[in-house]
């Protein structure tokens, strides 16, 4: 791999430590309801362990995400799932933590809660959020982080939060979710990075071929910074790649950090994610394709495992010296 102007110094490489993970990008397509509902259970059949579904409600062409979530977690039996990221601007906080938490409660623990200030906030403004500037819905995403987590502690019966762009006057938080639900960030500027450094659980970093391999890691260490002035460990924030690609017999070249996709066979993908994991930090690694089963199963059957065990070697093995 070209890692460009990376870290590559032994105690700088990105690897946190984090078990792998490994997940699939649903497409909430409303052309074919079914079609999508059958991709999951897929998934689900497969062993994924995560399903992501992106959420733009203005979207004409999109189901709702958060029925869609609901849907899929009735239709499976194991595989977790989580907005990809859930739009703030249309979801009030208090009214999304308590439907996470149903979530979570009617699947024993399977919902995580992707959450973003919003891409778009014209559209999101158009089908009826207030009009916020960009760095008013960051503020307004700071304030719905620390509402939902009231939300779901359970404490206290007379809840209040007085923002500049949310109010809690004396709601009664619950029910609690079944297991601690992790908010994973959906961020790409720097003060959204900083945000997320300060205050999440995970960071969802923008498709690959929005944020390329070396801008990701670059917004890795920005996160890590932001979590270490705010007196967090870095290692405690997951790392989820949107990893788009395909499937071929032969690659087209040698991989490099300014790629847009992975394109090649398994074992070339076996290379890159890795590389991923190792070097620029990643532990989660979201799989965006068209919902074909063959590609769905190579991922998971051929790619995850073998990815998981190079890493996990690596991890053990020692340190060259001066390396």
């Amino acid at each position: 791999m070209n890692v460009g102007a990376l870290p590559r110094s032994s105690n700088e490489k990105l690897d946190y430590g984090h078990p792998l993970e490994f997940g699939y990008f649903l497409t909430p397509d409303a052309g074919d309801p079914l079609g999508v509902l059958e991709t999951a259970r897929l998934a689900d059949a497969l062993r994924y362990d995560l399903i992501g579904v992106q959420d733009h409600p203005y979207q004409a062409r999109h189901l709702d995400t958060s029925s869609l979530l609901a849907a899929t977690l009735v239709q499976t039996t194991s595989v977790r799932v989580f907005a990809a990221v859930a739009n703030l601007p249309l979801r009030p906080p208090a009214v999304l933590a308590k439907s996470a938490a149903t979530l979570d409660l009617l699947s024993g623990g399977r919902f995580e809660l992707g959450l973003g200030a919003g891409g778009y906030l014209e559209a999101a403004h158009a089908m009826g959020s207030p009009a916020l500037t960009p760095r008013e819905s960051l503020a307004a995403l700071e304030e719905a982080v620390a509402i939902m987590r009231a939300m779901w502690s359970g404490e206290g019966r007379g809840l209040r939060f007085d923002g500049r762009h949310y109010q809690l006057a004396g709601v009664h938080p619950g029910p609690a979710p079944a297991h601690p639900i992790q908010i994973w960030i959906g961020a790409n500027a720097p003060r959204a990075l900083a945000l997320t450094g300060r205050v999440a659980d995970g960071w969802v970093s923008p498709l690959m071929n929005y944020k390329p391999p070396r801008e990701a890691a670059q917004g890795n260490l920005a996160i890590d910074r932001a979590a270490r002035e705010a007196g967090r460990d870095p290692r405690e924030i997951r790392r989820i790649f949107l990893v788009p690609g395909a499937f071929t017999s032969t690659s087209q070249g040698p991989a490099t950090d300014t790629d847009q996709a992975v394109v090649g066979p398994p074992e070339h993908w076996v290379e890159v994610l890795t590389h991923f994991a190792l070097d620029l930090g990643f532990g989660t690694f979201m799989l965006v394709a068209p919902p074909d089963p063959d590609t769905l199963t190579t991922f998971i059957e051929d790619v995850a495992p073998s990815v998981r065990e190079r890493v996990a070697e690596l991890r053990a093995a020692p340190e060259a010296p001066g390396a």
